[in-house]
């Protein structure tokens, strides 16, 4: 599967999060919400995730699985469920993610070289970023392969 388009979005005072992007793959098929993070040792890509969620005990109505009080019903909830139901249970689940790490790491390359092409011409007198949103229409201008 071959990664065609990288459209990012810079962030500025975010603490770690460097930028947003959206990943085109074949002309085809879109990622949205990718995170460019700095971690302690350089950027790295956080997919798009979801926080994971558990029942009310007493409504049933999901919360996630940090929630103090039900979103529903205002139940007090267990705070330490979340080990409770696993050891080491994670907060969140990705929703989209490369299955092997050959990929990964070619996505990864490609996005942080778009990111420091984008940082670079962020620099430049008359930089106007477009925003994520604008990347919905199926005329994109910054082909990964070029």
């Amino acid at each position: 599967m071959e990664l065609t388009d990288v459209h990012i979005h810079l962030c500025t005072n975010m603490g770690r999060l460097r930028a947003f992007c959206c990943l085109t793959f074949e002309e085809s098929f879109v990622v949205r919400d990718v995170k460019i993070i700095e971690g302690d040792t350089g950027l790295f890509l956080a997919m798009p995730s979801r926080k994971l969620t558990d029942h009310c005990t007493r409504c049933h109505e999901k919360n996630h699985l940090k929630a103090r009080y039900c979103n529903h019903c205002g139940l007090r909830l267990n705070e330490n469920r979340a080990q409770q139901l696993a050891p080491r249970a994670k907060l969140h689940a990705d929703v989209a993610h490369p299955i092997n790490a050959r990929l990964r790491d070619a996505i990864e390359a490609a996005v942080i070289h778009a990111f420091h092409t984008e940082v670079t011409q962020s620099q430049q007198p008359g930089y106007s970023p477009r925003r994520l949103m604008d990347y919905d229409t199926d005329t994109f201008s910054s082909p990964v392969n070029q």
